[in-house]
């Protein structure tokens, strides 16, 4: 088995045990710094307890934006003052100022897609998005892809499963698409607008 694998064993095993209060903890830590996706128990619980689905989608929903707002604050408390170290402060706060226009789609296709939101939860607080725009993006984003996960295991139940180890993270990377060639135009516009050109 791979490292992962073991990783993606342990986290199921330890995080499980503790029902409802560890995929909580689980959606949390993985918000900020913790590798392994809260899916993967959301699922499980959701397969033994299919009429619990929705329930486990809102205390995932839960626990990944308020960890998605601790990395923010890791990201505004320690994120800056270490950029300052390698780039000027003028650029630091150009980037800011673009991010501001940017970040609110880049968070929500972070949340929704594999993309890693936790990256995109630290990268927030050092641009200093604003916090509203943040929480929103988190909440819709990654409200849309729990739930998503409870109404297929809802309506559909374990006949479900190997559909939704194949083909979710699939699924999700389509519907994120437009939001982040949404993001690349806007950069690409900004950058024509600034400069006359792209490079």
């Amino acid at each position: 088995m791979s490292l992962f694998g073991d990783l993606l064993g342990w986290t199921v095993a330890v995080f499980g045990s503790y029902g409802l209060l560890g995929l909580f903890v689980l959606a949390f830590a993985e918000s900020s710094f913790f590798p392994v996706p809260p899916d993967v128990l959301q699922i499980a619980f959701s397969l033994a307890e299919p009429q619990n689905a929705f329930l486990f989608a809102a205390v995932a929903t839960l626990g990944s934006v308020l960890g998605g707002l601790f990395g923010y604050f890791l990201g505004e408390k320690f994120g800056e003052p270490l950029l300052l170290r390698f780039a000027k402060k003028s650029t630091v706060r150009h980037v800011q100022k673009l991010y501001e226009e940017l970040g609110f789609w880049a968070v929500f296709a972070a949340g929704f897609s594999p993309i890693p939101y936790k990256v995109f939860t630290i990268l927030s607080g050092i641009m200093k998005l604003e916090k509203r725009k943040f929480i929103i993006a988190s909440a819709v984003s990654r409200g849309m892809r729990f739930f998503a996960v409870a109404a297929v295991i809802f309506f559909y139940g374990a006949e479900i499963r190997a559909l939704l180890d194949q083909y979710f993270e699939l699924a999700t990377v389509i519907v994120a698409v437009p939001f982040v060639l949404y993001v690349l135009w806007k950069f690409y516009r900004h950058r024509v607008e600034k400069h006359g050109k792209f490079l």
